[in-house]
């Protein structure tokens, strides 16, 4: 049963209301003074507070200080009979949960009391109905053949009820909710499979994929006036652009939230690098060379984005400033935020911010940071505690007091994997866990997406017999020496460069000041 405290020097007039509430099982519990309220409240336990503002003696105000100092999770609703700004900033200012003008009537007190005790409940079972009304919606166009962009659209509507069903209390529900999504995961993968060999040919009409996005989506806005920043989050997933996003826009206005499609194997050597050079990864190791590094070769691959990028733009009839940074640390983000003045002499200024890349490789190494991000909801909360901490945040903040283009976009998402696949090779075979390619790969080719011939899928070829193997939904590559040990090591981490819609399906969001 819901107990209410109810404080008000005239609680003798109230009595219709209480006996309105009382006849909906909840206990009210009645003081005429703020001192008589902090009794009760020691001596049992109390729902919500509804307070009167303007008590002798101790204030209502006076009284909502001392509760939220002693008790600050109870919900407390001042009722006053005054209108003036200042009473209502300064109750607001004390973190109540609502704020009544007298005379109430019951109907907006029952109102006010499940908003504040019930709320929860009420939002999972409401979720609970609206959701089970669209599985089946959803599991129709899981049975019909989807493309590109219904793809896109069918995974925004699932990313939006694994937000909504989150907090939902009921476990039956999530059970269905992983189900149809993993359903979903495994159609997925057989359509990419079937169509991405014919999309690097030019058969058929293939999405916007990595090395098509800047020229489609991030030059135009480059032939604006205005300057243009475009943010690069390593191993950024749609799931937590969406999750951030209510933070991010207390500040900036989305102008467009789409997804572009990863090139496999999704991972920063492979996709950024395509991202920025607008070219497969074989078409940069014939055109560019001296600015590929191949997984043989000993050298950074990442570190001619900026030489790319320059290449990209100037193929593309765009000869304009620009400038290229890559946040490691955030000594080096706050020196950024400081530049932003010179930077507006720019058309175009990338950053990269690394954070949520270190933070899956850390989840694999760290146990502590492996039991923080723990699920996918963990993993979401850690990206968006980062964010509001971090420079990337005073970074946007000093963006939203300019006119502006921002870009926030990644270069391939990353998986929580569960279901080992083992697979055996030399010494040259790759070790990225949802992708392989080597010599004498041995693997089961019913339990992978395999290519045989990288040149079909634009990738360098390095030997002579060395295919390209994909991890498929949530598997991963296991080893059979030591098999035990490395399962449990890897099982429940997060990781890239294989199929899924978490890696392929990625952010590009445009935003602009309020």
């Amino acid at each position: 049963m819901t107990t209410i405290l109810w404080a008000d020097d005239e609680i003798e007039l109230l009595k219709p209301h209480i006996l309105f509430l009382e006849e909906r099982d909840y206990k009210v519990v009645p003081v005429t003074s703020g001192n008589e309220a902090l009794d009760e409240l020691a001596a049992q336990d109390i729902d919500i507070v509804f307070l009167d503002e303007n008590m002798p003696g101790l204030s209502g105000l006076d009284t909502l200080s001392q509760i939220k100092n002693r008790y600050p999770s109870i919900p407390v609703v001042m009722i006053t009979k005054s209108e003036e700004e200042h009473i209502m900033d300064e109750a607001i200012g004390s973190k109540i949960s609502d704020y009544l003008i007298k005379p109430v009537n019951p109907k907006q007190i029952l109102l006010t009391v499940k908003k504040h005790t019930e709320a929860k409940r009420l939002t999972s079972e409401k979720s609970s109905m609206s959701y089970q009304q669209q599985f089946r919606e959803i599991g129709m166009e899981l049975g019909g053949r989807l493309d590109a962009q219904e793809w896109v659209e069918l995974y925004k509507k699932l990313v939006y009820w694994d937000l909504e069903l989150a907090d939902n209390q009921d476990e039956n529900i999530h059970d269905i909710f992983r189900s149809q999504k993993s359903e979903a995961n495994h159609q997925f993968c057989r359509w990419y499979e079937r169509n991405y060999e014919d999309w690097l040919a030019g058969r058929g009409e293939k999405p916007t994929l990595s090395p098509m996005v800047l020229r489609e989506r991030l030059f135009p806005l480059l032939k604006e006036e205005r300057t243009t920043f475009m943010i690069v989050i390593d191993n950024f997933r749609y799931d937590q652009w969406k999750f951030i996003q209510p933070a991010i826009e207390n500040y900036l206005r989305v102008d467009d939230d789409s997804i572009f499609f990863s090139i496999l194997p999704t991972t920063t050597q492979f996709a950024r690098n395509a991202m920025f050079a607008g070219l497969m990864p074989a078409e940069i190791e014939k055109k560019y060379p001296q600015y590929w590094v191949n997984e043989n070769q000993e050298g950074h691959k990442n570190q001619y984005e900026d030489q790319l990028l320059d290449e990209n733009l100037r193929r593309n009839g765009l000869n304009l400033r620009h400038t290229y940074h890559k946040v490691l640390n955030a000594q080096y983000g706050k020196r950024l935020v400081e530049s932003i003045p010179d930077m507006m002499q720019n058309r175009l200024n990338v950053v990269i911010y690394n954070f949520i890349d270190m933070l899956s490789h850390a989840s694999t190494e760290s146990d502590i940071v492996r039991e923080l991000a723990g699920s996918e909801r963990s993993y979401r909360s850690l990206t968006l505690s980062w964010l509001e901490h971090s420079p990337l945040m005073d970074f946007l903040k000093e963006l939203s007091e300019r006119d502006v283009n921002i870009v926030i976009t990644t270069d391939h998402g990353s998986t929580m994997v569960e279901h080992p696949v083992k697979v055996k090779g030399d010494t040259s075979v790759s070790v990225n866990l949802r992708y392989k390619q080597g010599r004498l790969l041995d693997y089961n080719p019913k339990e992978v997406f395999e290519v045989r011939e990288p040149r079909n899928i634009a990738m360098p070829k390095l030997y002579v017999t060395s295919p390209y193997i994909f991890a498929r939904e949530s598997d991963f590559f296991a080893y059979p020496n030591n098999y035990n040990q490395y399962v449990q090591y890897y099982t429940g981490t997060f990781q890239h460069g294989g199929l899924s819609m978490e890696e392929i399906l990625i952010p590009f969001i445009t935003l602009r000041r309020k």
